[in-house]
């Protein structure tokens, strides 16, 4: 089961952790099945960019991204060519490491 490390992030996950999750689940899944709160205003159907992360390590395991993804991958704040939406980012086996951006496009916060 690949494992997804989460770099410290001051609201989100301030002290970072070291999470696994099953072969062919999204990032945003495996954060909020483990209890880490991203955001993902659209309801992981691509159509927003709150669950942005910037994947510090194992990008090439999580696969290509469509066109959908790269367009609104440019509305992200604090893009990056490491940048992924999570929703979009599918884990394989092998491991990642993942930032949290500080800041989403979102003026205030969903509670998911």
């Amino acid at each position: 089961m690949p494992v997804i490390r989460i770099l410290p992030h001051v609201e989100l996950c301030p002290q970072g952790d070291t999470i696994e999750a099953p072969t062919g689940t999204s990032v945003c899944e495996a954060l909020l099945d483990n209890g880490i709160a991203i955001e993902h205003a659209c309801e992981m159907s691509a159509a927003c960019t709150t669950c942005h992360v910037i994947v510090k390590e194992g990008l090439v395991s999580l696969g290509e991204m469509d066109e959908v993804e790269e367009d609104l991958l440019d509305r992200a704040w604090g893009l990056t060519p490491m940048s992924r939406l999570s929703c979009q980012a599918i884990l394989a086996q092998d491991d990642v490491t993942i930032e949290l951006p500080r800041y989403t496009i979102n003026h205030a916060r969903e509670n998911h």
